[in-house]
């Protein structure tokens, strides 16, 4: 059962309706306005004053057509394509849990009409998706903004997954934080730690009881490497797996097959040269742990032939492959 508003509140009311319930497809003429208004608002009006208000909205800058067949909100801060596109984030995002995901997708929704929201399936399959458990993702999130904006350092738990299923405390880390990024749709937290000497990055769904300390951050700029701040291009095309970083230059071949995949990995940056009817040489600048796992998953396809020690990493992981699968 509606409340019966004042009339006062029928330019809004309008707005709204406009909002809801029409598009290029779906005009409504002032009559069909005057009904809702009417049941869903209590608000009873003559169909001049609905023209009016619909050009006191013109007036004031919303984008709205009018015709024969009725009115219709014509553009959105968002069109359904790009809504769909941020939706999909959402839905894919792994640091998000499944109960907030469908919360943020109903409310992207609602930015577009109830026509845009029918053919949206998303929010019913959530649920689905391998998601986070970890509800504290956001409040992560705001502290170390806030760490980062006043130059102080953040202690939490980092955790891994047990046997069961669930988090378990690996261990306590006390770090200077510098960056948030985004990487395999996962989020890392870039910062470094005076215990181990060297940058590292935490699975930001892997934190746990962060605190903001009193101890002032280290300088980026101080660190070995970081004189002119971060290469983002560089650690996204040098990380295939989020390891601490240690770069080097990395020489293989490998199918040509692949090469659509190497590009997806490493970017613009990966030098590719043909070396043969099918294959191709390729040099990266890359962490050298990360490529050990990157070229066992693709062991079938390349052979490392530089550096040498990471040659070495690789058939001692073949031998004991083997010694496994006898």
């Amino acid at each position: 059962m509606y409340t019966v508003e004042s009339k006062k509140l029928a330019l809004i009311r309008i707005f709204q309706i406009l909002h809801e319930c029409s598009d290029a497809d779906h005009p409504l003429t002032q009559e069909e306005i005057a009904v809702i208004l009417k049941r869903d608002y209590g608000i009873e009006v003559e169909r001049k004053s609905i023209g009016r208000n619909i050009s006191l909205l013109k007036e004031a800058g919303y984008d709205i057509e009018s015709s024969r067949t009725g009115s219709y909100l014509a553009s959105r801060d968002f069109d359904d394509a790009e809504l769909r596109l941020l939706i999909d984030g959402v839905l894919s995002s792994k640091h998000i849990t499944a109960s907030y995901s469908k919360d943020l997708i109903e409310r992207l929704s609602r930015l577009s009409n109830k026509f845009f929201r029918s053919h949206i399936k998303h929010v019913y399959s959530v649920n689905d998706w391998s998601k986070t458990d970890n509800m504290a993702v956001f409040l992560n999130i705001e502290l170390i903004d806030e760490a980062i904006e006043k130059g102080l350092q953040i202690q939490f738990e980092y955790n891994k997954y047990g046997v069961d299923k669930k988090l378990h405390k690996s261990s306590f880390a006390r770090v200077s934080p510098y960056q948030l990024i985004l990487h395999n749709q996962r989020y890392y937290l870039m910062a470094y730690t005076e215990y181990w000497h060297r940058m590292a990055f935490y699975r930001l769904d892997h934190i746990t009881k962060m605190k903001i300390n009193d101890v002032k951050a280290l300088p980026l700029k101080s660190i070995k490497g970081y004189e002119n701040g971060i290469d983002f291009k560089l650690i996204s095309s040098a990380m295939p797996y989020m390891y601490a970083e240690h770069f080097e230059p990395v020489e293989f071949t490998a199918e040509s097959q692949i090469v659509d995949n190497i590009v997806d990995w490493f970017g613009a940056g990966a030098v590719i040269a043909k070396c043969g009817e099918d294959k191709v040489s390729v040099r990266v600048t890359a962490s050298v742990d990360a490529m050990e796992y990157w070229a066992m998953q693709y062991l079938n396809y390349i052979e490392i032939t530089s550096p040498a020690a990471l040659r070495d990493k690789i058939r001692e992981n073949i031998k004991r492959a083997e010694e496994k699968y006898k």
